[in-house]
């Protein structure tokens, strides 16, 4: 992993939590090994459901005020992982939650319903002249986001992906607007994934176990859905084994939108959970040094 100290990572994530289920083992790692660290949440989570019965008033539909607490709740979370640099795109309550529906297909959607200064139809080069300030300013050499199907097709994420892809190539551009700071091109750029070996591996050992609810409609060798990646598009896989109690102890302070008892830790606690691997797609820049299992082991390799 990255020894240097003048190495830098930024974040891009949707909303409070997406940065710990799929980047929190690589956050602490990266905190650990000195690199600055960098998280940019686009949202609030105003539109998140409310897991805590005594809390459900928060909900949008009901009280609201879910992205005020939840703002507390990533508060904890960073301070578990160790991360001190954690902002809101644009301040918080720039951009507002835009929620989601469910296709039929399995993947989620936009609502019918969306609420005002929702994110999903924020204008693009605004939300984006915020990244790049941020861009301008920490100057990472690597930069992670969602794909450009946000994983699992959540508005939010794919907006994410988009106002990443765009601030990134706008913030090295020498001549665009030079008030947002002095020009930044972004190094490596990865998108998250998760491992197809990985999770039909994973999915295998619990069926085996007799669990048939955690993952409930996917099985081993059948198909899975859009946020499992091919092991060929993979680039990087980093092994925060080390830090994954850290992860999971994070995660938990997400408590309104987490099952304490459901398939995060429960996986964990298993000793079949792969939540300690955290995979990544480079799609932009120069691989580095490759492991023996084919992948980079540090986003900074080659650096």
């Amino acid at each position: 992993m990255s020894q240097n100290p003048e190495h830098r990572i930024l974040l891009v994530h949707a909303h409070p939590d997406d940065e710990c289920i799929g980047t929190g083992a690589t956050m602490a790692r990266y905190v650990d090994e000195g690199v600055g660290v960098t998280l940019v949440t686009c949202t609030a989570g105003e539109m998140g459901e409310v897991l805590v019965p005594e809390l459900e008033h928060l909900a949008f539909e009901k009280d609201g005020g879910l992205g005020e607490h939840r703002r507390g709740e990533l508060d904890e979370a960073m301070k578990v992982l160790g991360v001190t640099d954690h902002r809101f795109l644009g301040g918080f309550g720039r951009f507002h939650d835009s929620g989601m529906a469910w296709h039929e297909d399995g993947h989620a959607i936009a609502a019918e319903t969306i609420p005002d200064n929702a994110f999903w139809t924020a204008d693009l080069n605004v939300a984006a002249d915020e990244l790049v300030k941020v861009i301008r300013e920490v100057r990472p050499q690597v930069l992670v986001t969602y794909d450009e199907f946000g994983g699992y097709g959540h508005p939010d994420h794919i907006q994410s992906h988009r106002v990443a892809m765009y601030a990134a190539q706008l913030a090295a551009a020498p001549s665009y607007k030079l008030d947002l700071g002095k020009p930044h091109d972004v190094a490596k750029i990865y998108w998250t994934a998760m491992s197809e070996s990985r999770m039909r591996e994973s999915l295998r050992q619990l069926r085996d176990s007799g669990d048939t609810e955690t993952f409930k409609g996917m099985e081993p060798d059948g198909k899975l859905p859009p946020f499992v990646t091919p092991d060929e598009l993979i680039s990087a896989r980093v092994d925060g084994s080390a830090q994954v109690q850290r992860k999971m102890d994070a995660l938990a302070k997400h408590d309104t939108q987490v099952e304490q008892d459901g398939h995060f830790f429960s996986g964990a606690e298993s000793g079949h959970s792969w939540w300690s691997d955290e995979y990544f797609r480079l799609v932009k820049g120069t691989p580095g040094k490759i492991g023996a299992d084919g992948f980079e082991e540090d986003l900074f390799a080659g650096l």
